[in-house]
């Protein structure tokens, strides 16, 4: 095990304080300091969603925190996607949810418990002060990481971002399952991300391409506005239910993928290091088990370098895997409005397929009642 007497964490959402939890169970001699610049109760959206079986993991690794998400968490084993008002059952697409500030609350008070130092409201400018007395700094602090800035030069980001524009809602309506609605609006295409994480609340991401996001005129409304307009064009889905907001500004999603994740003493996670689109709900997921890989590469070696060196090396093939399937399904939202014209189950398909990551055959296995639906729908003069 490295003997790290001092480490200390940039970013106190789920990376930075799962690593923070992480680190001082393993090594409770460790002084661990985590610093974020929000306050301890600020977090923008509402829900976290996870594919069906994500947090299995947790159960193996770190049995005291699953113990502690997983009855909290919203759950279902169907999907439902609605095309034109045309309802499609997805079977076997199962997602599990919770609420993003009760996530970090339960993270918060198990850091608190293992012995961890939580500061905030107190932003960095820089990294200078931190690494002055410590063996160990890491930087989980999103996609405006202080520490990645620090070093670009060794971190190697390469950033871009997405065509589609998308905003963050709530709102006080328990949907039965994930459900995709697209919708023809008066003046273009849109689509919505809904799925609840609390009995009586749900998360609402509204996504449309830049035609239709210049159309309705969404740049110059503020948030209230934002929501007002996309409660009429979801009416019908909301169900008399209104949108909510926090920090519910639009933008476009963000492809960050660093080459490099060390630089001498530093290492970056989580979000820091890469992104992933939210329509594969791996984001937190890839950021606690890159928690996970850095302790757990921390406890199998004496140095800290070795110990840095073999994270990066195991860690980014992995994450890189799961990155790309992201990237791939987040091009195919970038062009859904082309293919809404297509039947309700030919579209379902398409979607389903969109990753790459699953073939006809694996679908039957995932989806039989679905695939059997579509393969009696199927018009075979239509191309998926």
């Amino acid at each position: 095990m490295v003997p790290l007497k001092r480490v200390e964490i940039i970013g106190a959402g789920p990376a930075g304080l799962y690593t923070a939890i992480l680190i001082k169970s393993a090594m409770p001699a460790a002084r661990v300091r985590v610093t974020e610049q929000n306050p301890a109760n600020a977090t923008f959206g509402f829900g976290v969603v996870f594919s069906d079986q994500a947090l299995d993991f947790l159960q193996a690794d770190d049995p005291e925190t699953h113990a502690l998400i997983t009855p909290l968490m919203e759950r279902w084993r169907n999907m439902t996607l609605t095309l034109a008002g045309k309802r499609v059952v997805l079977d076997g697409i199962g997602f599990a949810a919770i609420g993003r500030l009760r996530l970090l609350e339960i993270l918060q008070q198990r850091a608190r418990e293992v012995g961890v130092e939580l500061r905030f409201d107190l932003r960095l400018e820089s990294v200078a002060e931190l690494e002055a007395d410590a063996d160990l700094v890491v930087g989980a602090d999103g996609l405006n990481s202080v520490l990645r800035g620090s070093d670009e030069r060794a971190f190697a980001p390469a950033l871009d971002y997405f065509g589609n524009y998308f905003a963050w809602f709530g709102t006080p309506r328990a949907f039965a399952t994930l459900t995709q609605t697209f919708v023809h609006g008066p003046r273009g295409p849109l689509n919505a991300h809904h799925y609840r994480y609390a009995p009586a609340m749900s998360t609402f991401i509204v996504e449309c391409d830049a035609a239709s996001f210049t159309a309705y005129g969404f740049a110059r409304m503020d948030e209230s506005e934002s929501a007002g307009v996309c409660t009429e064009l979801f009416a019908d889905a909301l169900d008399g239910a209104p949108l909510l907001t926090n920090k519910s500004t639009w933008r476009r999603f963000p492809r960050l993928w660093c080459e490099r994740w060390i630089s001498g003493r530093r290492v970056i996670l989580g979000d820091a290091a890469h992104t992933a689109h939210f329509s594969i709900g791996s984001g937190t997921r890839l950021a606690l088990e890159d928690s996970i890989a850095l302790v757990r590469t921390l406890e199998e070696h004496a140095a800290l370098e070795t110990a840095l060196q073999d994270f990066q090396r195991l860690r980014q093939p992995i994450a890189r895997k799961i990155v790309d399937a992201a990237n791939t399904s987040a091009r195919w939202y970038d062009d859904f409005a082309r293919r809404m014209d297509l039947p309700a189950y030919e579209f379902a398909y398409s979607y389903l397929t969109r990753s790459g990551r699953i073939d006809r055959e694996r679908l039957r296995r995932i989806s039989p009642e679905f695939m059997a639906a579509y393969e009696a729908n199927l018009q075979p003069h239509k191309k998926t």
